[in-house]
């Protein structure tokens, strides 16, 4: 089955290569444009790239299902209703979930490149939208695993648990950002390791959607690495945090889930500390980035705050730091 999937996730990639530099000109036209607030000259960069994402993640999707639909009765792709369900409600969430983030990307106050319109406590209600698609069908499985014990949520898992994973995991990617490739890059890695673990286990339909995300944002990648022709926006960090949360609850990966997740955690709590009026961008001296603050409040601030590293430098370290944590779901 690994085969046909592949294909329609490179099919996805060649999209999301063909429609790239389009979108950036149009981006540029109708000046929907953030300052790169750790360059020098704080160039204009047009955002909201995770409307790019999206259309190849969703396209391999319903290239996946069209296969299905057609080319079933050859057994070279077998898939029962139930999977197909999910499949769609998937599309569904990955659509409201991207719209969400490109309407706070309409609201960005262009000279400063933070939001000017949604609250804090704005994002997490309106991303719970997102979640209703899987909370509709039911999805996942009642029964969590402890080390001890198990748990039966019954329909409080698609009432609960489900809603609070979505919202969760789409507001705390949205966290972690600010850097060139950093998002897209801390992505490809947990969406790579979580599809991988998922295609090993029997996870097919898990699998299936990790895929669509990773070839499609690997293309993106090399457009938002530095220097970031294009950057990713809530648009796309509301994609992959519900995208994430999607998998966890399709699969039965939610201890996987919960461990490639490790970083953004940290981060939480991090931008707890200032209430989350902490932004973790800093500023370009010397060919350096400059923390703006002399606390740490973010990841990137125990690297920014001594002045000493590159952007470039940051976002690998940020990526490494991603695959030891991503690693630990094979040992853990």
């Amino acid at each position: 089955m690994l085969l046909i999937p592949f294909i329609c996730a490179i099919i996805g990639g060649i999209l999301v290569l063909l429609i790239s530099p389009w979108w950036i000109r149009f981006i540029k036209k109708i000046e929907l444009v953030v300052p790169d607030m750790n360059k020098e000259n704080k160039p204009l960069v047009p955002i909201s790239g995770g409307l790019i994402v999206m259309s190849g993640a969703i396209l391999t999707i319903f290239l996946f299902i069209f296969l299905r639909t057609f080319v079933s009765k050859t057994g070279s792709i077998t898939i029962d209703e139930r999977s197909l369900t999910y499949l769609f409600a998937v599309t569904t969430l990955m659509l409201i979930s991207t719209f969400i983030g490109f309407i706070d990307d309409l609201l960005i106050e262009r000279k400063i490149g933070a939001s000017k319109g949604l609250k804090q406590w704005q994002k997490p209600i309106l991303t719970l939208a997102a979640a209703v698609p899987l909370m509709a069908i039911a999805a996942g499985n009642y029964l969590i695993w402890t080390p001890l014990f198990k748990i039966n949520f019954g329909i409080l898992y698609s009432l609960l648990i489900v809603p609070i994973a979505v919202v969760g995991a789409s507001n705390m990617v949205n966290m972690l950002e600010g850097y060139n490739g950093l998002g897209s890059g801390m992505g490809l890695i947990y969406m790579g390791m979580l599809g991988l673990y998922a295609y090993i286990n029997d996870k097919s339909i898990a699998a299936l959607i990790a895929l669509s995300i990773f070839i499609p944002l690997l293309i993106f990648y090399f457009y938002n690495k530095y220097p970031a022709k294009i950057l990713p926006g809530d648009s796309l960090t509301y994609l992959l945090g519900a995208s994430l949360a999607a998998i966890a609850i399709l699969g039965d990966m939610e201890k996987a889930a919960l461990i490639v997740s490790i970083p953004f955690f940290i981060e939480f709590f991090l931008k707890l500390r200032s209430k989350f009026k902490a932004h973790s961008f800093g500023h370009y001296e010397k060919g350096k980035i400059k923390s703006d603050y002399a606390k740490i409040y973010s990841i990137p601030h125990i690297f920014a705050r001594t002045g000493k590293f590159t952007e470039k430098q940051i976002v690998y370290f940020m990526i490494l730091m991603e695959l030891i944590f991503s690693s630990l779901i094979w040992i853990i």
